[in-house]
């Protein structure tokens, strides 16, 4: 099968390029190594490319940042086979605020909204944005510009939650069996706070497993499918007082980049058999441990 895999930051964002690269490089290795031809876009419209390379592939997959990835997530599934969440849950999840209130609604623990007049410590950050990029502790009295919200800061660690939804909606629907998502693994993340107090995101590691490990998990689920997710999602976690979930990505993380390495599964054959309502119950771990930075490089232990 021909599946497309159309990464949108690789030569169009320089900042987040670098990540991008290492994604797609090691989905790609995944799906040939499952008998799979891998097409990317070459051209410079990418809207259009996708229009013109989807409709000769059984499957297609977008990488994008939040803020574009419905809009060229609408034209691939317009196209073909898309096995990644639908447009509309990504529109849901690439507002921070819809996403959080629909989350809390219920039940999950979300960053709360906050005025600039909040007497604790704040966090300042993009209602859409990808990663680490415009998020930084505020200021006395800063408010939020335009397309940003302010939050309460939480203490805690900070992990991912890296799922695979079964198939829920979408344009292929008829798959739709009702079995629930794969969990993958937990990822440690680090993250750090500079001195001028922007927020910077140097990779982590996987998989560990913190001691709230099957509550993480339940979150993850729980919320995946409250905004009706599917195909690859990382969470973004922090865990102290309680289990906040900071972010839902509706598309493959940089935690894939150790996944693929500590799992016994093939990423790819994973993501194809959940898109048409199949997943196994489970993936098996080899006992490795994988580092992995936030620009592509990896270390197996």
């Amino acid at each position: 099968m021909t599946v497309l895999i159309a990464e949108y930051t690789a030569v169009r964002d320089p900042a987040l390029a670098p990540e991008g690269k290492a994604m797609v490089s090691a989905l790609k290795k995944s799906f040939e190594a499952c008998g799979h031809t891998v097409v990317m876009p070459t051209g410079s419209d990418f809207d259009a490319e996708i229009a013109r390379l989807a409709p000769d592939c059984e499957y297609g997959l977008v990488i994008a940042p939040d803020e574009v990835l419905a809009k060229y997530t609408h034209t691939l599934e317009l196209a073909t086979h898309n096995i990644g969440s639908d447009s509309t849950a990504v529109a849901v999840c690439a507002s921070k605020r819809l996403s959080g209130k629909l989350l809390a609604k219920v039940g999950i623990d979300v960053p709360a909204e906050v005025p600039a007049d909040y007497p604790g410590k704040r966090v300042i950050k993009p209602i859409k944005g990808a990663g680490s990029v415009g998020v930084r502790i505020a200021k006395d009295g800063e408010l939020p510009g335009d397309g940003e919200m302010s939050v309460e800061y939480l203490e805690g660690e900070h992990f991912s939650v890296s799922i695979i939804g079964s198939r829920v909606v979408g344009e292929a629907c008829g798959f739709y069996s009702g079995l629930p998502p794969i969990f993958l693994t937990i990822n440690r993340q680090l993250c750090e706070v500079r001195e001028d107090g922007t927020f910077a995101y140097h990779g982590g590691e996987t998989p560990v497993h913190p001691p709230r490990e099957a509550e993480m998990i339940e979150v993850a689920k729980k919320a995946i499918e409250t905004l009706g997710c599917q195909g690859y999602v990382g969470l973004d976690m922090i865990v102290g007082e309680k289990i906040w979930v900071v972010d839902v990505n509706p598309r493959p993380t940089m935690s894939i980049l150790g996944i693929v390495h500590v799992i016994e599964e093939e990423t790819a054959d994973l993501l194809l058999k959940a898109t048409v309502g199949l997943p196994p119950e489970c993936v098996h771990y080899n006992g490795k441990t994988a580092k992995f930075d936030d620009v592509g490089g990896v270390v197996v232990e």
